[in-house]
């Protein structure tokens, strides 16, 4: 059984039942009958449905805005954003996908030659529960117009939004089978990936998760994508507008209650901004409104389970021991519910859980540089890769140093966000492959070579 609990106060929403091995039998079937009629279906007309899907979006975004909120915790005002996002990304491959799979004849001593991008077949997805919509259709946007069918595999805690993202291909009129939501457990995924009828898979999650998927991908042998955790650099230079970085610092840090990868973790500052930046940080974040995400007023709301806010605050609370500075927050808030309240911890430094770790919640670390390149060997000083950001008010200065951050996405004087328009992904144990953009799309298409004479 899958339990729907609200992180606000600890009601349950809605008991799902997970499937029986019969059931999922069924539906592998039934995907793998319909991958050859999709395949087939002309690209305008895949286009054209994916379009609908985005229609289907826009049509029910309350609805499904407020089963996110009720889900997972978000505040509703970003789930609404959610939602639009998801028809932003269908709307983006609809339009460009005829573009983005057209033939790329190329030169060579045949009389013609070309690679041509023909899918893989059914493409597994392994979800998370942090954007239990954008994740998935950031996948399924580009592998549906691509030609394959896609399985979803979604967070246990989001049984309602995983049945609900089905439910809208097929009120969009996806054919039967091109897209279905598995209700299994993790310890099926393994099976899942090596049966014949599942061409690929793409995990969006923990560390673990994408070890044991590329595990069972590799031993396999299917095309993977990972996209694991983060702990993004916030390089704040010392002619950076103070105003500006603060504010975006509070946005990058504190949207989706600090449940992103690519949230701003570790504020790397340099001594002649260090004080100000830090005090300025404070006042903003104890403005942050916490509270019922379905109140509007409200910026912040509970993590999405309780376990979460525990091990949280076991990092939190180690840190601190090793000699952290608890700005502010710092502690769960009495009473029902996941809260955690929005927190600043400073002088973090190497060997503490603040600085080696992922932090996934409303908690940002403060690391104090010597100097801007010892900012740079700080923000390097991790094991993960997925975005970072660098603040200043000199352009060519803040594009030197962003083109020296180890990661996949470095943005200069912007909030690190994905966009349709750009590729998106990670390095190390951030993980590897690309989704969105062109670079999405062609992950799980087979890059034929025709040689004609």
């Amino acid at each position: 059984m899958f339990v729907a609990v609200n992180p606000a106060d600890g009601s349950t929403a809605e008991i799902s039942a997970a499937f029986t091995a019969g059931q999922l039998e069924e539906v592998l079937e039934q995907a793998a009958a319909a991958a050859p009629v999709w395949q087939a279906m002309p690209l305008a007309a895949r286009c054209e449905r994916v379009r609908a899907a985005g229609a289907v979006l826009r049509r029910r975004s309350e609805e499904l805005a407020r089963l996110i909120t009720e889900e997972m915790g978000k505040p509703i005002l970003e789930s609404r954003a959610e939602i639009a996002k998801c028809a932003l990304g269908c709307d983006y491959y609809a339009e460009h996908g005829a573009t983005f799979l057209a033939d790329e004849p190329i030169a060579s001593d045949a009389a013609r030659s070309l690679v041509a991008y023909q899918p893989l077949g059914t493409v597994l997805a392994v979800m998370p529960w942090n954007f239990p919509f954008w994740q998935v259709f950031r996948f399924a946007a580009p592998a549906l117009v691509a030609g394959n069918t896609g399985l979803l595999k979604h967070a246990s805690n989001v049984p309602q939004c995983a049945l609900a993202i089905e439910s809208v291909f097929c009120e969009a009129g996806f054919p039967a089978g091109v897209f279905r939501t598995l209700m299994i457990g993790s310890g099926q995924v393994a099976g899942v990936i090596g049966d014949p009828r599942v061409h690929a898979v793409t995990l969006t999650g923990s560390e673990s998760a994408g070890r044991a998927v590329a595990a069972a991908a590799g031993n396999a042998l299917k095309k993977c994508v990972l996209e694991l955790g983060g702990s993004d650099p916030y390089l704040v230079l010392a002619d950076a507008d103070l105003e500006v970085a603060v504010e975006t610092a509070v946005t990058s840090r504190f949207l989706n209650t600090g449940q992103s990868c690519i949230a701003a973790k570790r504020f790397i500052v340099v001594p002649e901004i260090a004080a100000a930046f830090v005090e300025r940080f404070r006042q903003r974040v104890d403005a942050l409104a916490l509270g019922d995400p379905l109140d509007e007023r409200n910026r912040v709301g509970p993590m999405a389970r309780l376990d979460l806010r525990e091990e949280l605050h076991r990092q939190v609370t180690d840190s601190i021991a090793s000699g952290a500075v608890a700005v502010t927050g710092c502690a769960p808030l009495d009473g029902p519910g996941a809260y955690y309240r929005p927190s600043i911890l400073d002088q973090v430094r190497p060997g503490m859980p603040a600085y080696n770790e992922e932090l996934f919640g409303p908690v940002a670390s403060v690391l104090r540089a010597r100097d801007e390149e010892d900012a740079i060997r700080i923000a390097n000083d991790t094991e993960f890769g997925l975005g970072g950001s660098v603040w200043t008010r000199d352009v060519a200065r803040g594009e030197a140093v962003a083109r020296r951050l180890q990661c996949g996405s470095a943005f200069v004087n912007g909030l690190v966000k994905s966009d349709p328009r750009l590729p998106f992904g990670g390095i190390r144990r951030s993980g590897f492959g690309r989704e969105l953009s062109h670079h999405g799309i062609h992950e799980f298409v087979n890059a034929k070579t025709l040689w004609i004479r």
